[in-house]
C-alpha cells in the first residue's frame, strides 16, 4: 500500500472519498475499526465506508491499495453487507476519541484527540501514536490543556472502561449531518455511547434526531435524561412526534414530563394523545402554516421558508378566521405554494383559496388519509372538527412513517443484504 507519509491520522481520514481502481467514487470513510489487545498495540482491521443510500459497509485494509492526497483507493472488491460491529471491535471516531487515559509514567491523565496508524512489514496496520491533550499533571511541569504526541505504549487504560468518554470529537464529525443521518449514526453506536452522544446535543438538534429514531432508541435516550432536560427537548419537537414519544413512556414518566413542558406545548400533546395513532387526529401536527385571509403572498412565502417547517407542510398554507392557534376559527380554504409563486407579493392570499378540498375529521382512519393524499396528489391535508375549525394537518411524511413496518429504518438494508447474498470477510 502506498501512503503519503507512512502514517495516517484517523480524524483527518474521516469523510475521505473512497474510489475503485477506475477512479469512480464508491463512498466515503465513516470510521476505522480497531482491535484493542492486551500488551500489544491495537490493530486496525478495516474501514467503515458509507456508500450511496447511507449504507455503511466494512472494507478490510487488505483491500485498500492506497491512501494518499485525500483519497482511498480500493482493489475494487467491496463487501456490500451492512456493517455490524462485533463485541471485540472498537470504532476510533465513535468510541476511542475523547477517551481519557493515564500515562504510564504517572504524570497524569490525557484525553485522546487523534490516533495514528502505521503499516508494518507484515502488512498489518497498528495504532502506533496518540495525539492527546493534557488533563492533569504533577509538579506544574506540564500545563493542563497542553497537547502532545505519545507512543501508544505510554498509555494506560486504552481499552474500554465503565467510565464514559467525552463526546466532543465525535460530535464534531457529525455537525453537518441531517437529522435522519445523525439518527442512523446514533443507532449504530453502543447503547452507552449512544446515550452519551445524544445527551451532548443541543435541545433543538436532539429533538430533530429523536423524531427520526425508532421507538426503542428514543425511549432509551429520553429515559436517560433528567426530567427537566427531557421536557425541554419535548418542547422543541413537533407536537405529533412528541405525542408519539410520550405515548411510549410509562404513565408516571409521561405525566411528569407533561407537567414540566411549556403549557401551550403540553396542551398540544395532550390533545393529540386523545386520538388513536392510526387516525387523522393521531397523525396530525398542530403547527402547520396558518394565516388569515388578509395576509399577503410575501408573508405566506416567508412562513414557508421557515427552517422548522417540513417540506411537506411548506407546500400548503391553511387560511382561517381568528384565532390562528389550533383549534382555530373556521377554515376558509388552503393556498398552494405553487399558486403563490405565480402571484405578485402584495396579493392577499384570501383571493387565491382552494375551497374544493374536503378536510379530514380527527377520527378518520389511516386508509382514508392515504387515499385522499394519493387521489389529489397532495403533501398535506387539513383536519377539522364538526364546526370546520382547523385542528391540525396530516403530512405525507407522517403517513409514510405509519405505513412502513416499525423497523423500516433497518428493513431496507436487511432486504438488500438477503437479495445480494453478501458475506462479510
Amino acid at each position: 500500500m502506498n501512503t503519503a507519509t507512512g502514517r495516517i491520522y484517523v480524524a483527518r481520514l474521516a469523510g475521505t472519498g473512497v474510489f475503485d481502481p477506475l477512479g469512480d467514487r464508491v463512498g466515503r470513510v465513516h470510521d476505522v475499526v480497531v482491535l484493542l489487545r492486551v500488551r500489544q498495540p491495537p490493530r486496525a482491521l478495516g474501514l467503515v465506508v458509507e456508500v450511496p443510500g447511507r449504507r455503511r459497509v466494512f472494507l478490510p485494509l487488505s483491500r485498500v491499495t492506497s491512501i494518499d492526497s485525500g483519497a482511498v483507493i480500493t482493489t475494487g472488491l467491496m463487501n456490500i453487507r451492512r456493517f455490524s460491529q462485533r463485541a471485540a471491535e472498537t470504532l476510533v471516531l465513535g468510541e476511542l476519541l475523547d477517551r481519557e487515559i493515564r500515562l504510564r509514567d504517572g504524570s497524569g491523565t490525557v484525553t485522546i484527540q487523534d490516533v495514528a496508524l502505521e503499516q508494518q512489514r507484515n502488512r498489518d496496520w497498528l495504532v502506533t501514536r496518540l495525539y492527546v491533550r493534557r488533563s492533569t499533571g504533577r509538579g506544574g511541569l506540564l500545563r493542563r490543556g497542553e497537547r502532545l504526541t505519545i507512543d501508544v505504549d505510554q498509555a494506560l487504560g486504552l481499552a474500554p472502561t465503565t467510565e464514559q468518554q467525552g463526546a466532543s470529537a465525535l460530535l464534531a464529525t457529525m455537525a453537518d449531518l441531517k437529522p435522519a443521518d445523525l439518527a442512523d449514526v446514533l443507532h449504530d453506536l453502543p447503547p452507552q455511547r449512544r446515550v452519551e452522544v445524544a445527551s451532548a446535543l443541543r435541545d433543538e438538534r436532539l429533538a430533530d434526531v429523536l423524531e427520526e429514531l425508532g421507538e426503542d432508541d428514543r425511549v432509551m435516550i429520553v429515559s436517560s435524561l433528567t426530567t427537566q432536560r427531557a421536557a425541554q427537548v419535548l418542547d422543541e419537537m413537533q407536537p405529533d412526534d412528541a405525542a408519539d414519544l410520550v405515548s411510549e413512556l410509562s404513565t408516571q414518566q409521561a405525566s411528569e414530563l407533561l407537567a414540566l413542558m411549556e403549557p401551550d406545548e403540553a396542551e398540544d400533546v395532550r390533545r393529540l394523545l386523545v386520538y388513536d395513532e392510526h387516525t387523522a387526529g393521531g397523525l396530525m401536527t398542530t403547527e402547520p402554516i396558518i394565516l388569515p385571509p388578509e395576509a399577503t403572498v410575501a408573508t405566506a412565502l416567508a412562513h414557508a421558508r421557515r427552517q422548522d417547517v417540513t417540506p411537506a407542510l411548506s407546500a400548503m398554507v391553511f387560511v382561517v378566521r381568528p384565532p390562528l392557534e389550533t383549534p382555530t376559527g373556521r377554515l376558509l380554504g388552503v393556498v398552494h405554494l405553487q399558486r403563490m409563486l405565480r402571484e405578485p407579493p402584495h396579493e392577499a392570499i384570501g383571493t387565491l383559496l382552494d375551497q374544493d378540498l374536503d378536510p379530514l375529521g380527527p377520527h378518520d382512519v389511516l386508509g382514508k388519509v392515504t387515499r385522499l393524499l394519493a387521489t389529489y396528489n397532495l403533501t398535506a391535508l387539513p383536519v377539522t372538527d364538526t364546526e370546520r375549525r382547523l385542528l391540525g394537518a396530516v403530512s405525507a411524511d407522517d403517513v409514510l412513517d405509519h405505513l412502513l413496518p416499525e423497523d423500516w429504518r433497518e428493513a431496507d438494508d436487511e432486504v438488500t443484504d438477503q437479495a445480494m447474498g453478501a458475506q462479510r470477510v
